[in-house]
């Protein structure tokens, strides 16, 4: 699943130092953190984009796969950095970048750092999907919004990723994101926090255009 290999891939941008906007947060916390599951089994979604995360993959620790798959950062674009990277023979690439703001209700709840990935995988026929890995576990069977450019786009959950829920939609979502200033997520955590991320766009436009150059070769 594309998920285990993302975390895998952050885990090689953590420990290269790559970039400041993929580092994790300090590891103490004065108070118990919204907690971020071990990958799940892949959920029956069954559109289109559930096609392109194959359920035959095999369960790997991020750590065993970003081993020989480190990500390179090819360009960074305001807040959005463009990694490639060749896990298992295969290239990917992908756009990444962290909120420019972030709010819980209750106030100040602890959470894992949240990230939006633009991902961009050949030998699927996966071209710009859109993901956010939000960094708490999500409220099973919830659903999240993620809003952008005046339109708002339903996105379905699993663990601490969201996904868009209808895959016929995700090339006017990531044309509104080329053109627009800010992308809010909206989520609700097992627990019952409701999250709000604010991500600027500033550079994704360029971050996009440098990853789908890379990913031709």
């Amino acid at each position: 699943m594309w998920r285990v290999l993302i975390l895998a891939l952050m885990t090689g941008v953590m420990a290269g130092g790559i970039a400041d906007s993929a580092r994790a947060q300090p590891a103490h916390k004065s108070a118990p953190k919204e907690a971020t599951p071990k990958p799940a089994a892949p959920s029956a979604h069954t559109t289109a984009k559930s096609a392109a995360k194959p359920e035959s993959k095999p369960a790997v620790s991020p750590a065993a796969v970003a081993g020989g798959a480190e990500p390179t950062l090819i360009g960074q674009f305001g807040t959005w950095g463009a990694y490639s990277a060749t896990p298992n023979g295969k290239k990917v690439c992908f756009a990444l970048a962290k909120p420019s703001s972030s709010k819980t209700n209750p106030p100040n709840r602890p959470r894992d750092p949240a990230y939006a990935f633009v991902s961009t995988r050949p030998a699927e026929k996966v071209n710009n999907e859109v993901s956010v890995m939000i960094g708490y576990a999500l409220k099973p069977g919830s659903e999240s919004t993620v809003e952008v450019g005046g339109a708002s786009f339903a996105m379905y959950t699993q663990g601490d990723g969201l996904w868009i829920k209808n895959a016929a939609e995700e090339e006017r979502m990531v044309e509104a994101m080329r053109k627009s200033a800010d992308l809010v997520v909206k989520g609700v955590s097992a627990k019952g926090t409701e999250t709000t991320d604010t991500f600027s766009l500033k550079g994704l436009s360029q971050a996009l255009d440098k990853i789908a150059q890379d990913c031709r070769r």
